[in-house]
């Protein structure tokens, strides 16, 4: 099977909160549109997604240079926030990375004729998948923002137990209030070998997970200690137990192995973010 990722249209995207956002800058005024065809003159990057080639990546909310000295010192593991969005298509770093791994381990070809379960679905990877012609594919999300996605909650599925070969949730775990009945309900709904794809920001250098903090109350002490404003938790590194614990045989994929010809600034990813694949046993 055969992706062109340069052919998907490119418009409105879709958070992991079910939160929009707008691929604005087509019309947000002409000093921009000249900015953006000044850096369509450079080839520094270029997206896995539409194709385009150019001089940089836009930053989010500042770039890394406004991630909190507590989260840098702790070496936050998520998203590359000074190669974020792809200034033509607007994917975001977390959706590129996907496109990698899921290239890399061959997993598109796995899509066809399979049951896709995709929670706080990314709008490119949903065309991806959906050109993969699986049997059945539920985009679901705690509060949708197009018509093609269910409202689905996360920690009470109204899915049936063993209905799906593959889980993707990516980003969202750290957002859910009880994300131990999460992945439960991640487990329930999984064939027996299938997959959950469990993507999620965490401390590498923070034994234990942070959260139901009583000092952390406010969205600015929430941004500094948990990097959202509406983070729940800082995962530590007790995350991959957490995921095990669920009952998942665990496989982290790192992008130095798996993606080592991948230069991560010339993609727009973050190289020290793993892929966290789940595997249901099949006993």
């Amino acid at each position: 099977m055969r992706l062109i990722f340069k052919e998907f249209d490119i418009g409105e995207g879709e958070n992991q909160m079910g939160m929009s956002y707008r691929a604005t800058q087509d019309s947000v005024g002409f000093v921009r549109m000249i900015r953006r065809f000044i850096n369509g003159l450079g080839n520094r990057c270029q997206c896995c997604i539409c194709g385009r080639s150019f001089l940089r990546f836009s930053k989010y909310r500042g770039g890394w240079q406004a991630v909190s000295s507590y989260l840098r010192e702790l070496k936050w593991t998520g998203s590359d926030f000074d190669n974020f969005w792809c200034p033509f298509c607007r994917s975001h770093d977390r959706e590129r990375h996907l496109m990698l791994y899921f290239k890399a381990l061959g997993m598109w070809e796995h899509f066809a004729g399979a049951a896709v379960l995709h929670i706080a679905p990314e709008k490119h990877i949903s065309r991806a998948i959906e050109s993969c012609s699986p049997a059945s594919y539920v985009r679901g999300d705690l509060i949708p923002s197009r018509e093609q996605v269910r409202k689905l909650d996360v920690m009470n599925l109204i899915e049936k137990s063993e209905s799906y070969d593959f889980v993707i949730c990516n980003h969202v775990l750290e957002h859910v209030p009880d994300d131990s009945k999460a992945l439960s309900e991640i487990f329930r709904v999984l064939k027996k070998g299938g997959s959950a794809v469990l993507q999620t920001p965490y401390a590498a250098a923070l034994h234990s997970t942070r959260e139901n903090d009583p000092s952390v109350t406010t969205e600015a002490e929430r941004l500094k200690f948990y990097g959202q404003e509406d983070h729940v938790r800082l995962y530590g590194i007790d995350l991959f137990e957490r995921i095990r614990n669920a009952g998942f045989i665990l496989h982290l994929h790192e992008h130095s192995k798996l993606l080592a010809g991948v230069d991560c600034a010339r993609a727009g990813v973050n190289a020290a973010e793993p892929l966290f694949l789940a595997i249901k046993p099949e006993r």
